[in-house]
């Protein structure tokens, strides 16, 4: 029988598109001859794989998982994207999704989760026929607090279309800090906020917005003293709707988060801060060509 090498499964892979294990059983099924070993892959169906990584994948879940460590604590949130939402409801896919969150955990780079479930990906996808791939990836870890987390539209625990991770720092009650979290992570999944503080919002959008509200005041006709007061009152309404400390809790809308958060220290009698937060919403800034609906009804209906 033949030696069954690295360079002779890592050959195959590029060949097929199959994961590693099921590359090296179809080369010792195949006595490592390359070609009959892609004729066996086919034959299983697992060489589809391949022919599916250029279809549009915008649809699937976004998964989250959350490890203790001590007084602290690691979650992440991983995107997992499929073509239809009809995969979410799947077991094996639902499977899937949670196995790239827990891989999360461990990883520091959406490169590093993909590989972590490469081959899960890959048999999968030729069982239920659908390109798929790990998108994003975010982790948040705190050594003396909580970082809470909320999935919106859940379709089973820890997976949905939206997550929101949000870590707090703080040596108060993990309970406590838990539940202010989860609420603040709810208004995040509500309010799309750009930033956690008016420091960290990215200048462009700021000086977007300006440009926008002088070309807006200027048009009013009145004094330049005038138009800098107006720009100036219309810049803090403009960071009290996008940066999250700054808003109006959704809960309560006569605080903003910045005091619900003062509040809480208050009860805790300790400080507390929120240091980041994530929001994945499932598909976001992915474009799905309306020719691949077109070619899936064609291929359907035999083109007719």
């Amino acid at each position: 029988m033949a030696e069954i090498t690295a360079a002779l499964v890592k050959e195959l892979r590029e060949k097929s598109g199959v994961g590693m294990m099921d590359c090296k059983k179809a080369l010792a099924e195949n006595n490592g001859d390359i070609e009959a070993s892609l004729d066996w892959l086919r034959a299983k169906g697992l060489s589809k794989a391949a022919k599916k990584a250029d279809r549009v994948a915008a649809e699937g879940l976004v998964a989250i998982a959350t490890k203790v460590e001590g007084k602290g604590m690691t979650a992440a949130a991983v995107e997992v994207n499929a073509e239809t939402d009809f995969v979410a409801r799947n077991d094996l896919f639902q499977a899937l999704a949670r196995k790239a969150g827990q891989a999360g955990l461990a990883a520091n780079t959406v490169e590093e989760v993909a590989a972590a479930v490469s081959d899960d990906i890959t048999n999968l996808i030729a069982t239920i026929g659908e390109n798929m791939v790990v998108r994003r990836f975010a982790k948040h870890s705190v050594s003396e607090g909580v970082v809470a987390s909320y999935i919106h539209n859940a379709i089973a625990p820890d997976l949905g279309r939206i997550a929101v991770l949000v870590a707090i720092e703080s040596a108060g009650d993990p309970d406590v800090l838990k539940e202010m979290g989860r609420k603040v992570a709810m208004h995040v999944a509500a309010t799309q906020p750009l930033s956690l503080n008016v420091e960290d919002l990215n200048q462009e959008h700021v000086e977007r917005e300006k440009t926008v509200l002088t070309e807006q005041a200027r048009e009013s006709g009145k004094p330049l003293q005038v138009i800098e007061k107006m720009i100036e009152g219309r810049i803090r309404k403009f960071y009290e709707e996008v940066v999250l400390h700054k808003q109006a809790f959704v809960m309560n809308p006569d605080q903003t988060v910045e005091q619900l958060v003062e509040e809480t220290a208050k009860t805790l009698g300790t400080p507390v801060k929120i240091v980041a937060f994530t929001r994945l919403a499932l598909g976001e800034g992915v474009e799905k060509k309306v020719d691949d609906f077109a070619a899936e009804v064609a291929s359907m209906t035999g083109g007719v």
